[in-house]
């Protein structure tokens, strides 16, 4: 996937640091549009990235583009292989998967148990089966499959929660949990000049502004609870701004639903952006939200938006669901609610905008806590497992 998506900012960030460590990594990856990637081999701060195939879906833009079931079948076979060529062309100590998924699970199974005998080492960030949009049951039981049959072929394991621990590692199985990070030296607030123009020129100057950044699908990122949050919100707060960070492909359908609401003129759609300028947009934020249900994508999950939030000195409200609790410091960094629940959500934004000198001290907690999330730190942690095995 793209080095700028929410995976592949975690794989790169971590290869980056192992690389400090003396290590040498290569990521074979597959890319969010292969037709159009012209440098398809690189090297950027001392990690080697190889893109050899195309992702399940193209992402290209606001909304993802999905295949036709005999393009997707041509898009696996091509990418299963060219995954396969990869491994056999990368000589290597560990062999370390990420995402325990169909296309590079084939390839692990083929090309590193199979072919090479090397021991494999498998990463599981989220709920695959769940966390993906699957619209057929035997598309689900595929995904079930190798999500269960990967980690129990595996040496060892990483993952980035708890949640996801207790799950997928076996009894004596090597397992270290590595939560998602941020560069902290590098991702903080611009400056207050630049933050000032880009408000000014959003239309939200000296307004309170809450912000979600990240993809906008709701089969597993629920922000209809933030809307209908928003929309109690709206009413006791007339200046109030939703500034919504990113793209998806429920875009349209939260686009069509905001017109027909009376704060549509108060909703700021940015579409997706470059990377760098997440953090600027951010920084423009009162407070940040990560909706969330109590179910087992939420689970799973270390989100980077609220650690990327925490980051730039904006608090975050969220559910109290898998490690959040842990990610906001227990509560010296946000608030927590109960999953799932319009009015609770809706409540601890009011809270908070009503309460500057309280947002002010979670703020300063929340940069300060943010650095115990620093990549370079988690590297080290990640480096564990190859100690264990």
């Amino acid at each position: 996937m793209g080095l700028d998506r929410p995976g592949g900012r975690r794989y790169f960030n971590i290869a980056r640091g192992l690389v400090r460590r003396g290590m040498q990594v290569r990521l074979l990856a597959l890319h969010p549009d292969f037709a159009t990637c012209a440098q398809r081999r690189f090297v950027v701060d001392g990690v080697e990235v190889w893109y050899v195939g195309q992702m399940h879906a193209r992402k290209v833009g606001n909304v993802p583009v999905r295949f036709s079931p005999w393009q997707l079948l041509l898009v696996v076979v091509q990418a299963t292989l060219g995954m396969i060529w990869g491994v056999l062309c990368s000589p290597a100590d560990w062999y370390h998967l990420g995402k325990p998924q169909p296309i590079n699970g084939m390839a692990a199974l083929i090309a590193v148990r199979l072919l090479r005998r090397r021991p494999l080492l498998v990463d599981c960030d989220d709920d695959e089966v769940t966390a993906n949009r699957l619209t057929a049951g035997w598309q689900r039981a595929v995904f079930a499959f190798w999500q269960w049959l990967l980690p129990r072929i595996a040496v060892g394991l990483t993952v980035n929660t708890r949640y996801l621990a207790e799950r997928m590692a076996r009894a004596g199985q090597p397992c270290v949990i590595v939560p998602n990070g941020v560069d902290s030296d590098k991702f903080t607030a611009p400056p207050v000049a630049i933050r000032a123009a880009l408000a000014a020129a959003l239309g939200v100057a000296g307004r309170p502004v809450i912000a979600y950044a990240g993809t906008l699908a709701l089969h597993n990122h629920p922000v209809d609870l933030l809307f209908a949050a928003f929309g109690q919100v709206a009413e006791r707060h007339p200046g109030a701004v939703m500034l919504l960070i990113g793209g998806g492909e429920d875009l349209p359908l939260l686009q069509a639903y905001t017109a027909q609401q009376p704060w549509r003129d108060r909703v700021i759609f940015t579409g997706h952006v470059p990377y760098p300028m997440v953090r600027a947009l951010l920084s423009l934020a009162d407070v940040s939200v990560d909706p969330v249900r109590n179910d087992s994508v939420a689970l799973a999950r270390s989100p980077l938006k609220i650690i990327e939030s925490l980051a730039v000195g904006v608090p975050v409200i969220t559910g109290d669901v898998g490690d959040r609790a842990e990610m906001l410091d227990f509560g010296a960094a946000g608030m927590l609610v109960s999953p799932g629940n319009v009015k609770a959500l809706a409540n601890a934004i009011e809270e908070l905008l009503n309460d500057p000198a309280r947002r002010a001290a979670m703020a300063a907690a929340a940069i300060a806590h943010a650095r115990r999330y620093d990549w370079d730190r988690l590297a080290e942690r990640w480096m564990a497992i190859y100690e264990a095995v």
